[in-house]
C-alpha cells in the first residue's frame, strides 16, 4: 500500500545501528564492572549485559521500523 522512501529507511537504519552500538557498549561496560566488583571475575555478567543491551536495541529498532505503518494523529485533530 505505502512504500517507505530510501532516505527515510536509511535514517531509521542509522538510528538502529547507533542505538545498538550504544546499548551494546553500555551493557558490556556494566557487565565488566559487575563481573569485577561483585562476581569474582566470572564472565556471565558480561554476556548477560551485552545480550540485554542487544535485545533492547533490537526491540527499539523493530518498533522504529514498524512505526511507518502506524497512523499518527496531528495535535490539531485531537
Amino acid at each position: 500500500m505505502f512504500s517507505m522512501s530510501e532516505k527515510e529507511l536509511g535514517k531509521k537504519w542509522d538510528r538502529c545501528l547507533a542505538d545498538g552500538a550504544i546499548k551494546l557498549g553500555t551493557g558490556l561496560g556494566l557487565g565488566i564492572v559487575f563481573s569485577v566488583l561483585f562476581f569474582k571475575r566470572h564472565t556471565w555478567p558480561i554476556s548477560f549485559g551485552s545480550g540485554t543491551g542487544l535485545g533492547m536495541a533490537y526491540a527499539n529498532c523493530q518498533n522504529d521500523l514498524r512505526s511507518f505503518y502506524l497512523l499518527h494523529r496531528s495535535e490539531k485533530e485531537q
